[in-house]
């Protein structure tokens, strides 16, 4: 059975490149375009592995990490942000994320991270 990966990411284009991605290498991929939408899927579904935006409409990044942690410890996150500012990316490790990838990214990267991130 293939891993399951919840993408969380609001830009369109980001969520294209992301679900290709990821689908060609083997995952099954469910997506939220918002925070409120993930947390509803939090809720009903056990993913291996989520990709999250720090920046969302309704419920932000945050939020999500923080909800994934007093729920699942063991679930890995890896946050996708255009923001390069040290204190957000200490804060989001702090939180217990497991990786921090800068937006604009190469779809080979990700990839690494991922099987990276699961294979742990």
């Amino acid at each position: 059975m293939s891993k399951r990966i919840l993408v969380i990411e609001d830009n369109p284009m980001v969520v294209k490149s992301l679900e290709f991605k990821l689908k060609k290498d083997g995952y099954t991929v469910v997506l939220a375009e918002d925070g409120r939408v993930a947390m509803q899927l939090l809720k009903d579904q056990e993913f291996d592995l989520v990709l999250t935006d720090l920046m969302l409409p309704f419920v932000n990044g945050n939020e999500i990490i923080e909800h994934i942690k007093n729920v699942n410890q063991e679930v890995p996150i890896i946050v996708l942000s255009t923001s390069t500012q040290e204190d957000i990316i200490t804060d989001a490790f702090e939180m217990g994320v497991d990786d921090f990838i800068t937006k604009p990214f190469s779809p080979s990267e990700l990839s690494l991270r991922v099987k990276r991130t699961l294979a742990k």
